[in-house]
């Protein structure tokens, strides 16, 4: 994948799945509201990985090809975290559904004990 400079006004939205540079290119899924994400130096983002835990189920599978994803991922809803903007990789791989954003809503809701 060719990493390109974003175009001017370009910001990562709520649901989009980008590689990020940290140890090394990871997915991670971008949470925060588009009004944050637009002026803010950095967004909240969910981590994915490509390990499946069956019995943990704060981990939401999304299958490949969803949100870009090339193999079956599962999103850690327990590891929401905060990420400057310049680590993720433009363009993202891809978007996730709106079923699938929710379902790991509802796990980060349940991961922070939020009603």
């Amino acid at each position: 994948m060719m990493v390109r400079t974003p175009p001017t006004g370009w910001f990562p939205r709520r649901g989009e799945v980008y590689l990020v540079r940290l140890d090394k290119d990871r997915p991670a899924l971008v949470i925060s509201a588009d009004a944050l994400n637009r002026y803010a130096l950095d967004v909240c983002v969910v981590p994915m990985t490509t390990v499946g835990r069956p019995k943990f189920s704060l981990r939401v599978q999304v299958k490949p090809g969803e949100g870009g994803v090339s193999r079956d991922s599962w999103a850690k809803c327990d590891q929401v975290t905060t990420l400057e903007k310049n680590l993720l990789l433009y363009p993202p791989l891809g978007r996730l559904t709106d079923k699938t954003l929710i379902t790991i809503e509802q796990g980060i809701k349940l991961a922070l004990q939020l009603p």
